[in-house]
């Protein structure tokens, strides 16, 4: 009994040692495909093809440009909503330029993406999750970023108190 105990014991430690060398990066949410089929999220329909009606009159091809059978989703949407879908390609860069440089008028931090993503690559170790978890591949990014998340609720209430208006805010879920 005391032979098989120990080789128990030695094949748990075996197994929390290789636990122990897992990823650099540790995976919190745990969504993977286990099937050999296709990613859905990754086939994006394009237009369909029409032929012009001068062929001599289509521009040179231009390596890394636009095609003309290339998903446009935000000139759609527009076009669907009864706006002018080319406004999209002029506002597109002094809108966003702008906007830059309002978030940026009292400053910004040129390695701030660096800097957040050390930060959190060290929060999501230290929320790695419990042993049995990693070995099960449980999923523990809810809890693991819980005390981070908003009561959206309670800044409900908080905002009613001072007197916002929030007319369009949902009623709270029944219990």
């Amino acid at each position: 009994m005391r032979l098989s105990m120990g080789k128990l014991i030695g094949a748990l430690l075996a197994v929390a040692t290789l636990a122990a060398c897992g990823e650099d990066q540790p995976v919190l949410m745990n969504v993977r495909s286990t099937g050999d089929g296709p990613d859905e999220f990754a086939i994006v329909p394009n237009k369909p093809l029409q032929a012009p009606e001068d062929f001599a009159a289509l521009p040179p091809p231009t390596p890394g440009g636009a095609n003309r059978v290339d998903a446009t989703p935000e000139a759609d949407a527009i076009a669907a909503l009864g706006g002018n879908p080319a406004a999209v390609a002029r506002a597109a860069s002094p809108t966003e330029g702008a906007l830059i440089q309002y978030a940026s008028r009292f400053g910004r931090d040129a390695t701030i993406r660096q800097r957040l993503a050390a930060e959190d690559l060290e929060y999501r170790r230290r929320k790695d999750g419990r042993l049995l978890e990693r070995l099960a591949n449980v999923n523990v990014y809810y809890r693991a970023y819980e005390p981070l998340s908003l009561d959206q609720y309670a800044e409900l209430e908080r905002f009613r108190r001072i007197g916002v208006r929030t007319p369009s805010a949902p009623p709270a879920p029944r219990e």
